[in-house]
Order: structure tokens, then C-alpha cells, then sequence
């Protein structure tokens, strides 16, 4: 094995084609760590929102970013029990995936299904479980209810579609064009909507039997947060989960008041800290790829060297279901 290897490296915040393709140094597993040859790494908007600089939590530079990704083991830190080399594992390590070897904590390992590609299993760990804790753990959904799904072509709105119908959940799902729509059909929606439809709202009520949808998995903030609430039922419970607007959504607290509903964040880091929780979505999870009824969607691969363009055709919304990058490639 060389002793260095091909990274993105992003010494400065900015747009996609801040990040540089450099020769680094293979790094060393330290305590508690393992060392991955990565083999897909999939791309989540947070990963565009730390490399410009608009994520939650600050982003320290220089960095590789990838916070999700899906290898082989090939060395282990020391104190590291319960992981064998050469196995497959896929990952939530939070930064370094997008390199030809990366480091993960030992915690952060997630076992690999052997019916998954590489491609499947990096695919899989955010957007499956922040689906499911905000179906379940935070949306509280029941059988029968209905949910609304924006986005639902992306890799977190595919996910929620499949959990959904797995719960026996009926889904309005909405997305920007007819081809997007389409792939929500597909996985089992049961009513799609464009986005950009004019009567949009009316409609997503008049499919819940005319008194809006329970349960909102929102995505979109800015100003089409107030859609949200227009679209909910009366003690709807509304689970935000992204801003892909990038705009700030105003909120009034006595909207909430007159039709007693719920906004509810969902950041899966803090959550995943939340160890029962975490265990009770891992073994739901489990189940239900064992019943095949939730299988992973792979969007577009791109190769090392073409991460900017990765990034940036997941910003333009040219994507659908998870986009991996491939090291090897």
C-alpha cells in the first residue's frame, strides 16, 4: 500500500469549487479509530452547507469533508474490539470521507447488509435514519395517517416515502418536475404534487379528506414554511429538517396557538447521541431491510475528481435519490 493517497481537500469556506483534489498522507488510526478504504462516500446537502459555511455547526478548514461513506476496514486504533479487518462497514464519521482511505470512531460504525452495494450502503445511514426519527421518533406517525413529503425525488425524500408506506402511512409527495415525480409513484406515493402548482396547498388538504395533513417532513423553510402550516391539520405536527431555500422562514407563535400545532427540529448529529433512540431506529431499520421492503436509491456517481461538479449538480436540484461519489472510480 502507498503511503499516501488522493483527497478533497478545502482550505477556504465557498461555493463547490473551493474543494481541490491534493496528495495527502495515508492517515493513522488513533484510539477507538479505524481506518476505511473508502469505497462510496454519499453526499448529503449538509455536506454543501459546510463546505460554504451555512451549516449548523462551524466548519474548521482546512478539512476533507464526507460525512458518510461506506468501505472495507484495513487497520484498526488501539482499544478497537467488535470490528474485524477486512470488513465491510458504512460510516457517520462527520468529515474525511471523500479520500481514497479515511478514518472513522469505532462508534461510528454501522453494519452493512450484504444485499448492499458499496454504493447502497453509503447511501443509506442519514437519510434512512433521519426518515425514520422524523416519521417516528419525532413525528410520532401512525397507520393510516398522511404525510407530506417535499422533495421527494432527493435521497431523504425517497427514504421517507418507503419508511412511510413500510408503516402503512398514505403519502402526498412533492417535488419540482414530472420525471420526479414519477420515482415517488415508483416507491409507492399516493398522491404527487409539483411544487410550484398554484392551488398546491388546496390540494395537499383535499387529499388528506379536506382538513390537511397530521404530519409534515419539511425541507424546503424560507418562505414556503408558511405553506407548511397552511397545509397542516389542526394539531399537525411539522418536523423541520432542512432549509433547502437557504432563506430565513418567519414564524408567528400564535399561528401555532389557534390551530395547536407542532414545529419540531430534527438535526440527526444530536440526535444520533440520543443512544436508546438510536438503537430503536437501528433495529426498526434492520427489519425492514431484511423484508426488502426499503432498499437504498442510488442517484448519479461521480469519481473523485468531479466532487465540485457532485456538489454543485446537488445544489442546482439536477439529482435524484443520493449522489456518491466513488474514490476507486
Amino acid at each position: 500500500m502507498s503511503d499516501t493517497m488522493q483527497a478533497i481537500v478545502v482550505e477556504r469556506l465557498g461555493p463547490p469549487e473551493v474543494m481541490e483534489l491534493r496528495e495527502l498522507p495515508v492517515p493513522q488510526p488513533g484510539p477507538g479509530e479505524v481506518r476505511l478504504r473508502v469505497e462510496a462516500v454519499g453526499i448529503n446537502f449538509a455536506d454543501a452547507l459546510a463546505v460554504s459555511g451555512e451549516y449548523l455547526t462551524r466548519t474548521r478548514v482546512p478539512y476533507t469533508p464526507g460525512m458518510e461513506f461506506a468501505g472495507v476496514v484495513d487497520a484498526l486504533g488501539e482499544g478497537v474490539t467488535g470490528v474485524q479487518v477486512g470488513q465491510r462497514v458504512g460510516s457517520l464519521g462527520g468529515r474525511g470521507g471523500l479520500a481514497e482511505y479515511a478514518l472513522s470512531p469505532a462508534a461510528a460504525l454501522i453494519p452493512v447488509p450484504e444485499s448492499f452495494t458499496a454504493a447502497q450502503a453509503a447511501a443509506f445511514p442519514v437519510s434512512y435514519f433521519t426518515a425514520y426519527h422524523g416519521l417516528k421518533t419525532l413525528g410520532h406517525g401512525q397507520e393510516g395517517e398522511w404525510v407530506l413529503v417535499q422533495a421527494a425525488a432527493g435521497a431523504l425524500g425517497t427514504a421517507s416515502i418507503q419508511l412511510a408506506k413500510a408503516m402503512g402511512m398514505n403519502v402526498v409527495a412533492m417535488a419540482s418536475t414530472e420525471e420526479k415525480l414519477q420515482i415517488a409513484r415508483d416507491l409507492g406515493a399516493d398522491v404527487t404534487l409539483l411544487q410550484d402548482d398554484p392551488d398546491r396547498v388546496q390540494k395537499v388538504r383535499e387529499a388528506a379528506g379536506g382538513n390537511g395533513v397530521p404530519l409534515i417532513l419539511e425541507v424546503v423553510g424560507g418562505p414556503r414554511f408558511q405553506e407548511s402550516l397552511d397545509m397542516a391539520a389542526n394539531r399537525g405536527r411539522i418536523i423541520v429538517i432542512g432549509n433547502a431555500s437557504r432563506e430565513q422562514a418567519n414564524l408567528r407563535p400564535v399561528e401555532l396557538m389557534k390551530r395547536n400545532l407542532s414545529v419540531t427540529g430534527l438535526w440527526l448529529t444530536s440526535l444520533m447521541m440520543d443512544q436508546e433512540a438510536t438503537r430503536e431506529a437501528a433495529q426498526a431499520l434492520t427489519r425492514l431491510v431484511r423484508s426488502g421492503r426499503v432498499v437504498p436509491q442510488v442517484g448519479p456517481t461521480y469519481p473523485l475528481a468531479e466532487s465540485a461538479r457532485a456538489f454543485q449538480d446537488l445544489l442546482d436540484r439536477k439529482t435524484t435519490g443520493k449522489v456518491i461519489i466513488e474514490p476507486g472510480r
